[in-house]
């Protein structure tokens, strides 16, 4: 379904999710009534778990990966007239009651791109996840010019203006972190991070699924990716010390 030109569309993409999609997507009907999942080549049903909900399904027919899920979950909320895009993983460690603080920090930060930050009680994160975000962090402020925090978040706010933007490179986790990039190198679009929780368990306490963020694959990937656009940009030490003067903006409000 379509809210309508002038709505906020959440994107979904889910790979083998059928254990948690369905909360995800009932407790995110309850902020925004417009929802839009991208099943990236699921094989155990997950498409067939929400079927009866008031929401919008696409389905690749084999995995593409998260970039590319994505990019369909964008096409379809720009075809319906989104002025603005949430989007939100399927395995329930984004908590979609995160989503209204999101929007009104939007409100007061037009034209920027919102990240749900995991940086309340962020030391109970595995050792391996911190290291590995505070790695990416400091890659991703040198390849767009400033710092920011959390950028391997996947709950963010994005303009239409961004999602919009065509020939943004890279594939899988590597998309995610480019929007980043070519928001700030294109559009003059930066991110400004709002606190939300670290979720490892659900409410019963039971642990997530491992996630299927790999930190040394899709680590060096992004890497790769990133070092790859700061050698393309030039003025290599002009541009790190640009990006260390520039401390991450991040909106405490609630």
């Amino acid at each position: 379904m379509s809210a309508g030109a002038g709505s906020t569309a959440v994107v979904i993409p889910a790979l083998n999710e059928a254990l948690r999609i369905r909360p995800v997507v009932e407790r995110t009907l309850r902020h925004c009534p417009w929802v839009i999942v991208v099943d990236d080549g699921s094989h155990d049903g997950t498409a067939e778990c929400i079927a009866d909900l008031p929401v919008t399904v696409l389905r690749h027919p084999r995995r593409r990966g998260k970039g590319a899920a994505l990019r369909t979950g964008f096409a379809a909320a720009l075809a319906g007239g989104a002025t603005g895009v949430l989007t939100l993983d399927g395995d329930g460690q984004h908590d979609p009651d995160d989503l209204p603080r999101l929007l009104r920090a939007a409100q007061r930060h037009p034209r920027h791109i919102i990240i749900g930050a995991r940086l309340r009680h962020r030391a109970q994160a595995p050792l391996h996840r911190r290291l590995a975000n505070a790695f990416g962090d400091w890659g991703v402020a040198w390849a767009a010019g400033y710092r920011i925090a959390d950028t391997q978040s996947g709950q963010r706010y994005y303009p239409a203006e961004v999602v919009a933007m065509t020939d943004v490179p890279g594939e899988d986790f590597v998309y995610e972190t480019q929007l980043l990039i070519s928001a700030s190198r294109r559009l003059g679009i930066r991110a400004v991070s709002i606190p939300v929780e670290t979720r490892y368990c659900d409410e019963q306490g039971r642990r997530f699924r491992r996630s299927h963020f790999r930190p040394l694959r899709d680590l060096y990937r992004i890497t790769s990716h990133v070092v790859g656009q700061v050698l393309a940009h030039g003025r290599v030490w002009h541009e790190y010390r640009q990006a260390r003067a520039n401390p991450p903006r991040v909106d405490t409000g609630v």
